[in-house]
């Protein structure tokens, strides 16, 4: 049993997420914005960067992907997994370090915009309107 979790291990794709919010007028809230493919709500996210720091990897991902830019935590808040499915191969476990970005900065143009929604939500929304349970319970636990 160790050995196949050592081994899912090794074969887990490690990715870095930003965690978008800002203070509302009944609490915290949550930018989501929609996957390329398969429109479903989630958080920036994407690979780590060489050069970067994994925090100001998610940041980045948060520029590119929601056109959001502020005041990231160097550490992470959590973690979630989530099998990612990939052209012509089979799926692949992903591991996700969220980190928390205090949006400052909303631009009307980004890289992404053409191929994504972002939209605001109330935490509880946000994790209404996400399908994985781990980033779900990382939303709640962080709005609580």
């Amino acid at each position: 049993m160790a050995e196949d979790r050592t081994r899912t291990e090794r074969s887990e794709r490690r990715q870095v997420a930003a965690l978008p919010w800002r203070r509302g007028p009944d609490g915290i809230e949550i930018l989501l914005i929609t996957s390329r493919e398969t429109r479903r709500w989630v958080t920036p996210k994407g690979g780590r960067m060489a050069g970067k720091s994994d925090a100001e990897a998610a940041a980045q991902e948060a520029l590119e992907e929601a056109g959001v830019e502020g005041r990231i935590v160097e550490q992470p808040f959590g973690t979630f997994r989530y099998l990612k499915a990939l052209k012509r191969r089979a799926p692949r476990w992903c591991v996700v370090a969220v980190f928390p970005l205090e949006v400052t900065t909303e631009h009307p143009d980004w890289k992404e915009k053409a191929e994504r929604r972002r939209e605001w939500a109330p935490a509880a929304e946000a994790e209404r309107r996400v399908d994985e349970p781990e980033l779900k319970a990382l939303i709640a636990a962080f709005a609580a």
